[in-house]
C-alpha cells in the first residue's frame, strides 16, 4: 500500500511514518515498477505499535531494542512505569510546595525564603538534579560567547604571524580537486583575522536583525553562527598553510566536518533550550 493509505489506516501523518523509517524501526519494501515504497499490513501494525509506545514516553532507542529483541517489551514497560512514578512523585511534591507557598497571601520575592519551605536544602538540590542539568550552561552558550570569538580571532592572528615568514610569496585562496586555482600575495594570510572582526562587528548585527523576527533565541543563535563562521575562517587559514606543505588536499572535507559537528551541536543546544521552556 502507499504512504497515503498508511496515513488513512493509522491516523498518523506521513512525516511520522518517514521518521520511523529513517530511524530504522520499519523497513517497507520498494515497488519494482515505480520504485515507490510499498507498505505491508505488517508495516502498518508496527507503525501503530511504535506510535503507541511513543505516547507512553518510551524512547526511540528502547523501541528499537524491543524490535531487535535486545530488550523485552515487558522489561521496558516496567522501567518506564518506574520513571513515570518518579515523575508523578516529583510533580506531586512540587504541587504541595506551591500550595504551601500560596498560603502566604502577601508573599513577595524579596521576603521569600527557601529554607521556610525546604528543610534539607542539599538533599532537595540532589533530588532536582535533572532541572539543574537543563539550567546548566550548554555548549551552545559556551560556543556563542564573546570570549570564544576572541579566542578564535586571536588564533587566526597568531597563526598568521607565526606562519608569515615561512610562507612563499604567494599563497592559495582557491582550490579545485586538490589543485590550486588562484594565488594571492602572502599578506592575505592576515585577511582571516580581519574576517573575524568583520563577522563580529558588521555581519553579526545583520544576522541578529534577521533571526530576531519571531525567534526568542535570536541573540544566542546569532552569536553561535558568528563564531562558527569565524571558526570556518580559522579552518581555511590553517588548511592553506597545511596545503602548501602537502599535508592536506581537499578543503571541502574540512569544511563539511566543521559544519556537521557544529550544526549538530547547534541542534542539540536548541533542543536543550526547548526542553527548558517546557
Amino acid at each position: 500500500m502507499t504512504i497515503k493509505e498508511v496515513e488513512e489506516l493509522t491516523g498518523l501523518s506521513r512525516s511520522n511514518v518517514r521518521f520511523y523509517e529513517k530511524e530504522r524501526l520499519i523497513f517497507p519494501s520498494r515497488n519494482e515498477k515505480n520504485g515507490y515504497r510499498d507498505y505491508s499490513e505488517s508495516d502498518v501494525e508496527n507503525i501503530k505499535k511504535i506510535a503507541y509506545l511513543r505516547t507512553l514516553g518510551i524512547s526511540i532507542e528502547d523501541i528499537r531494542n524491543i524490535i531487535e529483541e535486545k530488550e523485552s517489551l515487558h522489561k521496558v514497560i516496567q522501567n518506564q512505569r518506574e520513571i513515570l512514578k518518579k515523575q508523578l512523585s516529583d510533580l506531586d511534591r512540587a504541587k504541595i510546595l506551591c500550595e504551601k507557598m500560596l498560603r502566604s497571601n502577601e508573599m513577595s520575592y524579596k521576603e521569600f525564603q527557601v529554607e521556610k519551605y525546604v528543610n534539607q536544602l542539599q538533599e532537595y538540590w540532589d533530588d532536582n538534579k535533572p532541572v539543574f542539568r537543563l539550567d546548566s550552561v550548554s555548549f551552545l552558550y559556551i560556543w556563542g560567547s564573546f570570549i570564544t570569538w576572541v579566542i578564535i580571532a586571536a588564533l587566526c592572528l597568531l597563526v598568521g604571524l607565526w606562519s608569515y615568514d615561512k610562507l612563499p610569496p604567494e599563497i592559495p585562496v582557491q582550490w579545485n580537486h586538490g589543485v590550486v586555482s588562484s594565488l594571492v600575495d602572502k599578506k592575505f594570510i592576515f585577511a582571516y583575522p580581519v574576517a573575524c572582526v568583520i563577522l563580529r562587528y558588521l555581519i553579526r548585527p545583520v544576522m541578529y536583525a534577521k533571526l530576531q523576527m519571531g525567534n526568542s533565541f535570536g541573540e544566542i543563535l546569532t552569536e553561535y553562527l558568528t563564531n562558527y563562521l569565524s571558526f570556518a575562517a580559522l579552518s581555511v587559514e590553517i588548511f592553506s598553510i597545511l596545503f602548501l606543505y602537502g599535508a592536506v588536499e581537499n578543503i571541502v572535507v574540512v569544511l563539511v566536518m566543521d559544519t556537521v559537528v557544529l550544526l549538530g551541536l547547534l541542534a542539540a543546544g536548541i533542543v536543550k533550550m526547548d526542553l527548558r521552556k517546557e
